[in-house]
């Protein structure tokens, strides 16, 4: 079956036969995921006891995501470049995107649906009362919210070429690294050498993203110490139902839905691909964004055994256009408000309602608060009356957004792993192989670099043809 990581394709270095690193050394990753538990727990704790000094812990969790943000464009620019880069065929990288997003607009509609049928089913807002200090909190999240579609579209395209990494948009680094892939791909042989030096930079990337990690326990601990601080259990207790409703449409979601899909289509275990990327999960647990994880999630799909060129421009357009947890999120929050404040929609009102919402949540990124922002942003353009309720869900926002980027994070790993087996762009037997343990991901540079890993061979594979000839011309 064509084609698995290109980055694989590089020729094996004599350092390959170096002694293999010692299980101690990797294994001591282990104790960080293991803080990083403790550090939630720890935070919880704080949060409860002193919640005023809790509030001030807020910027260390900040500081940890804004790291991991730094790092994002770099590494999507890295790993689209050499991905299209080694692909001698442009329309291949075209299937690719056109499939994605046909894919990503197909599961919004699903998402939708599901939102729709808990929503009718639980009416998680009766019953609530809507207080004049909560009147103003929707209409100050719509301030914050995006402009609308064709202000998203033109913000795709960067001021400068330099400005798409200054400024931290995903999308305008992706237009970025696919317009130098296609470059060097017109270049041929005489852009070899400038693949060879961003290979070196990702390198050099991931190797500081690694070291970054490292802060994820104070990250997590100042992040979940300031949410139970500034929320407590009052708005808990008062708005449980719709949590635990959002909580388990999610779970199901996951496990049916999207567990259905690869089972079909992959003969993947979606438990088994859970659990390859359950340090993610933490992760994103911890600091309530799914973009926290992103780069991870770049390097474990590589790493799985999908080409890179499907992982280059599945996740990062993923991360834009296909947010499962969010089109449920917008679903269940908008029949939320419209029972709480006693105007139910009618189920054509919905469907109008939430296409509109659809079209509007496309580039809102995974980042706390985002979520809450595109709701009061869009239900301030389509029904106004509904904005006033959106303060009712603020207390529980935080704790709704950890539900939402988990199941964003899922459904683009899905995703990948789909799109990669419908373009014929995966190694099915090593996907077999990771899954089973049998080649554990290298946490120490977050690629299979031999020269790290010391195991002195490759993994048999077979390439496609743009990563054969890239191959053999670096060698």
């Amino acid at each position: 079956m064509p084609t698995t990581s290109s980055r694989r394709a590089a020729v094996t270095s004599p350092a390959a036969t170096a002694p293999a690193t010692s299980p101690a050394k990797r294994d001591r990753t282990h104790y960080l995921y293991i803080a990083v538990i403790a550090a939630v727990l720890l935070g919880i704790a704080v949060g409860f006891a002193a919640p005023d000094f809790a509030k001030e812990l807020k910027p260390l969790g900040t500081g940890f995501v804004n790291l991991i943000k730094m790092m994002i464009s770099p590494i999507i620019f890295c790993t689209i470049v050499l991905g299209v880069g080694s692909v001698r065929k442009a329309a291949k990288v075209g299937k690719v995107g056109g499939l994605a997003l046909v894919y990503f607009v197909a599961m919004s509609f699903v998402a939708l649906a599901i939102g729709l049928v808990v929503g009718n089913l639980v009416h998680p807002g009766s019953g609530m009362h809507l207080t004049e200090a909560v009147k103003g909190v929707g209409h100050a999240q719509a301030q914050t919210a995006s402009e609308g579609p064709v202000d998203f579209v033109l913000g795709i395209i960067p001021k400068t070429l330099v400005s798409a990494f200054t400024e931290g948009q995903v999308l305008q680094t992706l237009l970025v690294a696919l317009l130098v892939g296609f470059a060097l791909q017109a270049m041929g042989r005489r852009g070899e050498p400038i693949l060879r030096g961003v290979e070196h930079i990702q390198r050099l990337v991931f190797r500081i993203l690694a070291m970054i990690m490292w802060a994820a326990p104070v990250g997590a601990f100042g992040a979940m110490a300031a949410v139970v601080g500034e929320t407590g259990m009052d708005a808990l207790k008062a708005l449980a139902t719709i949590m635990v409703g959002f909580y388990v449409t999610c779970l199901l979601f996951v496990i049916v839905v999207l567990g259905a899909l690869t089972r079909l289509v992959a003969k993947v275990n979606i438990f088994q691909l859970l659990k390859y990327l359950a340090r993610e999960f933490l992760l994103i647990l911890s600091t309530s964004s799914s973009e926290s994880a992103l780069p991870r999630l770049i390097a474990k799909m590589e790493h799985l055994g999908v080409s890179r060129p499907v992982v280059g421009i599945t996740v990062p357009t993923g991360y834009s256009f296909n947010l499962d947890g969010t089109m449920i999120y917008l679903t269940m929050a908008s029949l939320f408000i419209a029972d709480a404040m006693d105007q139910p929609l009618s189920i054509g009102q919905q469907i109008t309602l939430l296409l509109f919402m659809m079209i509007a949540s496309k580039g809102a990124a995974g980042v706390t608060g985002a979520g809450l922002a595109t709701l009061a942003g869009a239900l301030q353009s389509h029904k106004p009356a509904l904005v006033d309720g959106v303060g009712l869900i603020v207390g529980i926002d935080r704790f709704m957004s950890e539900a939402r980027a988990l199941t964003n994070f899922a459904g683009n790993a899905v995703a990948t792993v789909l799109i990669g087996t419908w373009t014929r762009e995966i190694d099915a037997d090593r996907v077999r192989r990771v899954l089973a343990g049998e080649l554990p991901f290298d946490e120490t540079t977050l690629l299979d670099d031999p020269e790290q890993t010391g195991t002195g061979t490759e993994v048999p594979e077979q390439r496609g043809d743009g990563e054969k000839e890239h191959s053999a011309a670096l060698a």
